[in-house]
């Protein structure tokens, strides 16, 4: 066993997921930081909050920064947070004056927000490319096969012949309300929660809603009308949508796995897993790492309605426990998607 599953270099392979993990490298959350501070700087410049020549120094200085990672390291350990040695090392490059305009009227949750909504709108979309994917892959599916009689199942006993179509549109259409939710609930789940220091967003004076647009607009987010440090129901909207999608193909890798059960039949699988002490086997390995994935999300989805409950206007403790949960859910809804459409390949109904 391992920490993680996702990243370890021999489970990974089977509860991992490259392309995902991608956006939860040091590396990548570190660029969107400073995205996040080179695009407040050029709002702030646009309202006059800060000096043209100081938003150069600041773009020029983001755009040659080579952190020190051991120092971040330290720095979070001792602050609970990344962005204050971060800033110290942004300020090492610059003059004093310009080190004054980086960063201006923002607050460090404001810079961690925003690197994650950025990352998981992106995760997002990649989740909603291989979404289509699956779906059309099943619609071909329909074509070849849609109208050949199985039997029905219900309370896991023989029900009633029906069209294989049948079990098809049980497998496909979650998976498209899944791509509709992505588009409802984007302006709560990947909005720009900045507000300054206590939510307020009195730092930026009488620009404060234009700058906190316009960085948006910068970002490609959707903006908010509040900081939202302390609202974290959009968030929770993204673990339950993560997990409606583990959810789902689930189901899918539920119905397989019985299927192909020698007494059933139904199904043939090509390319299974194999036993050390029975090599007659085919083992569907795939089906039952999404039936996996989908308990998981199911359960770790608890915790981030647990990260609801933050106190008064930032807490610590709630929003450092999104930090744990998210990442992890991305991972498994990742995973999902990317073993799903392997397994469609896969099968195929069997002869009767």
């Amino acid at each position: 066993m391992s920490a993680s599953v996702f990243t370890h270099p021999v489970l990974a392979p089977l509860f991992g997921d490259e392309e995902i993990a991608s956006y939860f490298t040091a590396a990548a959350d570190i660029e969107a930081m400073l995205a996040f501070e080179v695009a407040l700087a050029e709002a702030e410049c646009r309202s006059g909050l800060i000096e043209a020549r100081h938003l150069e120094a600041i773009r020029a200085r983001a755009a040659a920064f080579a952190p020190d990672l051991e120092a971040l390291a330290a720095g979070t350990a001792r602050d609970g947070v990344v962005v204050p040695s971060l800033l110290a090392q942004l300020r090492s490059g610059l003059d004093a004056e310009a080190g004054k305009a980086l960063h201006k009227g923002a607050t460090s949750q404001d810079v961690i927000d925003a690197s994650l909504a950025m990352r998981m709108q992106g995760i997002a979309l990649v989740l909603d490319r291989r979404l289509a994917a699956i779906t059309d892959a099943f619609a071909r599916w329909n074509l070849e096969a849609g109208d050949k009689p199985v039997m029905a199942h219900t309370r896991m006993q023989a029900a009633k012949p029906t069209r294989f179509a049948r079990k098809l549109a049980s497998w496909t259409d979650p998976l498209v309300r899944c791509r509709l939710r992505r588009e409802e609930i984007a302006p709560r789940a990947f909005a720009l929660r900045i507000g300054g220091a206590v939510g307020d967003r009195a730092g930026f004076g009488d620009k404060a809603d234009a700058i906190a647009r316009d960085v948006a607009a910068s970002l490609g987010l959707p903006s908010a009308p509040a900081s939202l440090h302390s609202e974290r129901d959009g968030l929770a909207e993204l673990a339950g949508w993560f997990s409606l999608i583990t959810g789902a193909l689930g189901k899918f890798g539920q119905d397989v796995v019985l299927s192909l059960q020698n007494e059933v039949g139904e199904l043939q699988l090509s390319g299974g897993g194999g036993s050390s002490a029975m090599p007659h086997k085919n083992n569907p390995v795939g089906a039952e790492i999404l039936v996996t994935l989908a308990r998981f999300n199911a359960t770790v989805v608890s915790g981030m309605h647990q990260a609801l409950v933050h106190e008064n206007e930032r807490s610590g403790a709630a929003w450092s426990l999104e930090w744990m949960l998210l990442p992890q859910m991305a991972m498994a809804a990742g995973a999902a998607t990317r073993t799903a459409e392997a397994l469609i390949g896969q099968l195929q109904l069997a002869e009767t």
